[in-house]
């Protein structure tokens, strides 16, 4: 990755070094080195990152390029579960390390050869309290659909504000819809407000899953995906689980033995 510089991204590339300097984990991006030289007065910036030659998870549920290859096949459930899985994990040692990462969403998740998550962004990351009666406060920055109430509200950061994020990304897996769609009629154009009301109803479920997914998950995989979907996403943040919870609700729905449906 070449940047050329001004200060507010060089404050973000330092700050993205800095933490790549002192964290390691298989579900984060690795960072393999960089430097830094003066080009035509311009300060320019090289970041040399581990490959990850299956893109994106934005990539994959709503890039047409992606979708329209046919050596390219949809993403699968038990695929998007381990991403979402593994995404668990990056974020739960991100949080245990007083990381506050403020901007996950699906272009940030990147796949590895094995579809590994591996978790990327970190220049909007922050070191900052893990507990709700502790926030960070900073500007609001454009996650817009992915933004939790309390942030939107504030500007006042937790790590379960990052729990609502992760929430609405396992929406977007579960459905293979876009957190906004202003092509959407009004009602339906903010994924959450549109279908966090069905994720807990004993047929709703069903009725939002991604088609492409159709006849690869079991009804009970199905609603406990979202029922740990809607936990994430309450507008309370003391009322959201913890990333390790998380992690654990989505691990236990990939040991379900049911037969898909």
């Amino acid at each position: 990755m070449m940047i050329t510089s001004n200060s507010f991204i060089i404050f973000l590339v330092q700050s993205e070094v800095s933490f790549f300097g002192s964290l390691s984990h298989p579900n984060l991006i690795k960072l393999l080195g960089f430097c830094s030289e003066n080009v035509k007065k311009t300060r320019e910036l090289l970041l040399v990152y581990e490959f990850t030659p299956n893109g994106s998870l934005a990539d994959h549920l709503f890039t047409s390029l992606f979708m329209k290859n046919p050596a390219t096949e949809p993403l699968s459930w038990n695929l998007r579960l381990k991403i979402a899985i593994g995404a668990a994990r990056g974020m739960a040692f991100l949080h245990m390390s007083q990381v506050i990462h403020k901007a996950f969403i699906p272009s940030n998740i990147l796949l590895d050869g094995n579809y590994n998550a591996k978790i990327s962004g970190f220049g909007l990351a922050r070191e900052g309290p893990t507990e709700g009666h502790s926030p960070g406060t900073t500007r609001v920055i454009g996650t817009n659909g992915y933004a939790a109430p309390e942030y939107i509200a504030t500007g006042r950061l937790y790590v379960k504000s990052d729990v609502y994020c992760f929430g609405v990304v396992l929406l977007e897996m579960m459905t293979g819809l876009r957190a906004i769609d202003i092509k959407r009629p009004d009602r339906q154009k903010y994924l959450v407000d549109w279908l966090k009301p069905i994720l807990t109803n004993t047929e709703g479920p069903k009725d939002i899953m991604d088609v492409r997914m159709k006849g690869q998950y079991s009804s009970e995989a199905m609603s406990r995906a979202a029922q740990i979907t809607s936990r994430c996403l309450e507008q309370d943040p003391s009322s959201r689980p913890s990333m390790d919870e998380v992690s654990q609700a989505l691990e236990q729905i990939e040991s379900i033995k049911e037969r898909p449906q």
